[in-house]
């Protein structure tokens, strides 16, 4: 076989070179894409599924899973000392008074005026007030005597106090904040680089405060180690009754503001920090609602796009010229590049082969020097002297720009077919 196309017969347009791509060519193109959205679908169901199960009723007195407080809940209901969980902060203050203990499973996560309110609530009723894990957002107002220190990890550890519910109880898992106190009538026991884990604090009016750096000690998975179970029982049994405050997000005093409120009863630091509200005045950034979880995974996702832009875009090496082991016929060659142009969008680059090879055979007819085939200042006056009709533009059919869609370079086909035809025939 021969490369010559002229000797040919021309051959029927199938589907296969169709303009508009084809359903099985669209499913090559997009099905890596689905395949992976697909997996990272299923590994984001399998993590929240995995990470549910293990943060479902955490510190939850209802709650059986091994980071619950179901345990301690049924030890005490044994003693005689029921609980009851609230999830509000108004069902938290009335049920304070001399005979309860209340325990704050998260006070870092209340409101400026939720501290301010609970505070006011506690200080004065006489009983005692169990701060779990309480850091800089909240100890100011909370425990206005204790300063908070760099957290600690969680380790068994002896009191080193003379606290007789820690020095009955022994050793326990205890960590997380430390803390540091002027007030005289304080225990410091559990302490760690010189600072207390567990810190109580007397109060005016016979109540007292229990600050404890870490909860581990009252989850279900940790309750029978050390003297967990010992210490929690006596500081949670101290008093008739449990009120045990779960705060969550729908709450309706977490939307309030309360300028104002408690000013009298939160002291200096108090006011140190409501003026450090106002001055930011009291908003979060966009940033700041999402969780960091969110952020953490855009910057893994981000540095993989990097990645797969680098990969890609690695370097093979020159294109090798290789001799073809088989003849092809010229039209299944010139389709062949066809489908590649294509399936590239190349337009502009299947315009200018088109508009080369047609510059070639012209300067061929009319006698213009191969080296100046391709020259606008030579071929176009030799091309125009050789139209019979003058509205043809020549210039802009030989050296025009790319066009802008396949039917404008369709269309840029058949001009130029008719241009070369025309000059054949003049």
């Amino acid at each position: 076989m021969t490369g010559n196309t002229t000797n040919s017969p021309p051959r029927p347009v199938t589907s296969s070179t169709s303009m508009s791509p084809s359903a099985q060519q669209v499913w090559k193109r997009v099905r890596g894409l689905l395949i992976a959205l697909a997996i990272l679908l299923v590994a984001g169901i399998a993590l929240a599924a995995v990470r549910s199960g293990d943060q479902h009723g955490r510190l939850d007195p209802r709650s059986a899973d091994p980071l619950g407080s179901r345990a301690v809940a049924e030890l005490l209901k044994d003693r005689g000392v029921p609980t009851r969980v609230v999830t509000t902060l108004a069902e938290a203050t009335d049920g304070t008074g001399p005979d309860t203990t209340l325990v704050v499973t998260s006070p870092n996560l209340l409101t400026f005026h939720q501290q301010r309110t609970l505070r006011g609530a506690t200080e004065t009723s006489g009983g005692r007030t169990v701060l779990l894990s309480a850091g800089p957002p909240s100890v100011d107002i909370l425990a206005p005597d204790v300063i908070s220190a760099p957290d600690t990890s969680v380790a068994a550890r002896d009191p080193r106090c003379s606290l007789p519910a820690a020095r009955s109880a022994g050793a326990v898992d205890i960590g997380g904040v430390r803390y540091d106190t002027d007030s005289p009538k304080a225990d410091a026991c559990y302490p760690t680089g010189g600072l207390p884990t567990l810190l109580r604090v007397d109060a005016p009016d016979g109540g007292d405060t229990v600050l404890l750096g870490s909860p581990d000690l009252l989850y279900n998975e940790r309750l029978a180690k050390q003297g967990n179970a010992s210490l929690a029982l006596q500081l949670l049994g101290s008093r008739p009754h449990i009120v045990w405050y779960l705060p969550s997000l729908g709450d309706p005093s977490a939307t309030e503001s309360g300028s104002g409120d408690g000013d009298d009863n939160s002291g200096d630091s108090s006011g140190e920090r409501e003026e450090q509200e106002a001055a930011g005045g009291g908003e979060s950034s966009f940033l700041d609602l999402i969780p960091s979880g969110w952020l953490w995974g855009t910057l893994q996702l981000a540095l993989a796009a990097v990645l797969a832009a680098v990969w890609r875009s690695r370097r093979l090496g020159p294109v090798v010229a290789e001799r073809l082991p088989v003849a092809i016929r010229a039209s299944e060659a010139t389709e062949g590049r066809a489908r590649l142009y294509r399936k590239a969008n190349a337009r502009d680059r299947a315009a200018s082969v088109l508009r080369q090879e047609t510059r070639t055979r012209l300067a061929s007819l009319l006698g213009v020097p191969p080296s100046e085939a391709h020259t606008p200042e030579a071929l176009v006056p030799a091309v125009s002297a050789q139209l019979p009709d003058s509205s043809r533009d020549p210039r802009t059919l030989l050296f025009g720009p790319a066009p802008a869609d396949d039917a404008a370079l369709i269309r840029l086909t058949d001009q130029l077919d008719a241009l070369e035809r025309e000059v054949r025939t003049s």
